[in-house]
């Protein structure tokens, strides 16, 4: 098996806020991410597809096609967004980065046709990241 990796970077904002607590409860919890206007983040997202290269090509999948993957599922979906109110598939969940690998492993496993996702990593920032990794069933 092999690994191939592409990265992107994208900008969002998000706000940390559980409706299940009080005002004070989510600024004890949260604490500046509880911010009423939001905060914002460069995100970068490391997509690892593993598989076997094919015996006519040499790669695992075509790059051209997970980079055209990656634009439309996660660029024009969270570039520039607020995941709160304008990411469907974060409706109700609290945009952790997390929650956000999550959804993002969701959107993108069953796109990838050569190979098989295999690990999704979401820097929030440069010291702090998500990580989601294919366990033995077959999903995240």
């Amino acid at each position: 098996m092999v690994t191939i990796t592409r990265k992107i970077e994208f900008s969002a904002s998000h706000r940390y806020d559980n409706p299940a607590f009080s005002p004070e409860e989510n600024r004890r919890v949260f604490g500046k991410c509880n911010n009423p206007h939001g905060h914002g983040h460069n995100y970068t997202l490391e997509v690892t597809v593993a598989g076997e290269p094919d015996p006519a090509t040499g790669m695992v999948l075509d790059l051209k096609e997970l980079k055209e993957l990656l634009e439309r599922e996660v660029m024009r979906r969270m570039d520039h967004r607020h995941l709160n109110f304008e990411v469907p598939e974060l409706a109700g969940k609290i945009p952790t980065c997390e929650n956000i690998a999550r959804v993002l492993w969701e959107l993108l496993e069953p796109k990838i046709t050569q190979g098989r996702l295999h690990k999704i990593r979401l820097y929030e920032s440069p010291d702090l990241y998500a990580e989601c990794r294919r366990n033995g069933t077959g999903g995240a």
